[in-house]
């Protein structure tokens, strides 16, 4: 069994896939079924799920989603390596800002679901909204706020210090495994109180 902290540092995103080997629905279902349990503000649980494992409606988002901004060299996977589900995370129009928070949780343990299964997940907020509203046919008091890519991984992530100049983008090595820069534990705690 994975040891949590360990799980968690392989929860990097995900950008490359094993495009021949795809999930299924019922893969989805086990993700969202975990992601339901997860705790939400007054239990209100307004968040809503498209599953996409179609293939034609996963080329048509994936063609509307934008990936790794910090790798200005790199278009996003190539054929081969691209996502072979997605999953379409909706909110009301009207969500407040605990709604968000659940978003984010639900994102979080979805990505760690996948993670535990040898599945990767990249968490993307830059696509083309309306395309995604049209695809997934979601009704006009949901807003598509999130889209997770996801697939069996094909890559490697690799968390580790960040350098002496402090940059914290990630970046690729020349055998184009992914490094995550991440501050240490004494870079984040801004104090600490006991007796």
């Amino acid at each position: 069994m994975t040891e949590f902290r360990t799980l968690v540092e392989q929860a990097r995103s995900c950008r490359r896939f094993v495009e021949k080997e795809p999930l299924t629905m019922a893969d989805l279902e086990w993700l969202i079924n975990c992601a339901r349990m997860t705790p939400c503000a007054r239990n209100q649980q307004t968040l809503r799920y498209s599953l996409i494992t179609q293939g034609h409606v996963c080329d048509a988002l994936f063609a509307k989603t934008t990936w790794a901004g910090a790798l200005k060299d790199w278009g996003g996977p190539h054929p081969g390596e691209r996502p072979t589900a997605f999953i379409v995370i909706s909110l009301p129009g009207n969500a407040g800002h605990l709604t968000w928070v659940d978003m984010g949780i639900a994102a979080q343990t979805i990505q760690l679901a996948a993670t535990s299964r040898a599945w990767g997940c990249c968490i993307l907020a830059s696509f083309d909204v309306e395309t995604c509203r049209t695809l997934c046919h979601i009704p006009e008091e949901l807003a598509p706020r999130l889209v997770l890519g996801l697939g069996k991984a094909a890559e490697t992530r690799v968390v580790e210090p960040v350098p002496a100049d402090g940059r914290l983008a990630y970046w690729r090595d020349a055998e184009n495994v992914h490094h995550v820069p991440k501050l240490s534990l004494d870079q984040l705690v801004i104090g600490r109180f006991q007796e």
